[in-house]
């Protein structure tokens, strides 16, 4: 019986590109304990596989995390399977902002100890003790209030190409890290009213919690996220408080929200806020690249690793754990990107 996916990554981006039907991309999420998250899992991909389904779905005992492109033919049959399942009836939906049906070309439905990588101790805090859930429009309101701190809890290559106006952006590579900057740096901030907002709303259910273990006495989050902040301010005809582009965690790497562009490109400074991954698939570094310098440095984030895939392949391989010890990602981009991007 087939329960992951058999295919190289060619093969299924190739069925992809040949399908002549439309996809739907969105996502949700639900903290809800699941009592076999195995047995549960299993269940959910026979049945998602048969219906066509692409996507990435992390379930663990607290819960599922997902975000998935469904055949629009086969709307109807997925929602009334979701909703046939106790743990997940009457799910909110979130759609993408923007939608070209190519936001996966795999169905992917992993364990996971928790459905957002934090690194918390769950038993040190009360997770259910979470923040007020402010609606889009009372989000709207009260983002612009000159007493409110507004924090953006996701990372910094996220909150780099798109925020809200006057939004704290910490400088983090990961979830984890984050929340216990924000900590540190608001702490004497605790009394006062903290907006916190995401990409989708579930990194703000733990942050919010998080941060009300520490005293913050008046903590806020968007509920649905910048997903549902767009969608709602735009049916409602307000000016969008959100500037520039909504990083997703799929092929499209990004949703345009206001259509401006706020970010600029890492290697010679042209406004631009399309994320790639290097080409040199050792460095494989997520960072913002023009049209301009993706043809001078062959779509690399350096001249190293464009000269890198020039190599045969043998060489490369001998490269490659010398590469990976040198350098981690986050290294890369603080130590090779980030000095380059002061400079421009």
């Amino acid at each position: 019986m087939l329960l992951h996916n058999k295919l190289s990554k060619e093969e299924l981006k190739k069925q992809l590109e040949n399908e002549n039907f439309t996809r739907k991309t969105f996502s949700f999420y639900r903290y809800v304990i699941i009592a076999n998250p195995q047995e549960f899992r299993d269940q959910l991909y026979l049945k998602w596989f048969e219906l066509n389904c692409r996507g990435r779905i992390y379930i663990a005992r607290e819960g599922i995390n997902a975000q998935m492109s469904v055949p629009e033919q086969h709307l109807e049959a997925f929602f009334s399977h979701l909703n046939s399942l106790a743990e997940l009836q009457n799910m909110p939906i979130k759609w993408a902002v923007e939608d070209n049906s190519k936001s996966f070309y795999k169905l992917i439905v992993k364990l996971r100890p928790k459905i957002v990588a934090d690194g918390l101790n769950d038993n040190a805090f009360d997770v259910t003790n979470v923040g007020n859930h402010l609606s889009p429009l009372e989000f709207h309101e009260q983002v612009s209030h000159p007493d409110t701190i507004v924090v953006d809890m996701r990372n910094h290559y996220e909150s780099e190409v798109g925020h809200f106006e006057n939004a704290i952006c910490p400088d983090a590579d990961t979830f984890r890290e984050e929340i216990d900057l924000v900590v540190n740096d608001l702490k004497d901030k605790k009394d006062q009213k903290v907006l916190l907002y995401c990409t989708g709303g579930i990194r703000c259910e733990k942050a919010s919690a998080y941060l009300k273990h520490h005293g913050f006495e008046d903590v806020n989050q968007l509920h649905g996220g910048i997903i549902a902040y767009a969608q709602e301010i735009k049916q409602l005809g307000l000016d969008s408080k959100f500037r520039g582009k909504n990083f997703v965690f799929d092929e499209r790497l990004g949703e345009s929200i206001n259509e401006e562009v706020i970010a600029k490109c890492h290697q010679c400074g042209k406004a631009c806020d399309t994320h790639t991954n290097c080409a040199n698939n050792d460095c494989h570094l997520l960072f913002i690249q023009c049209e301009e310098c993706r043809d001078h440095y062959q779509g690399c984030c350096t001249d190293e690793c464009a000269e890198i895939i020039q190599l045969p392949i043998e060489e490369r391989m001998l490269l490659r754990s010398k590469f990976h010890d040198k350098y981690s990602k986050s290294q890369i981009y603080r130590q090779r990107i980030r000095p380059k991007l002061n400079q421009l």
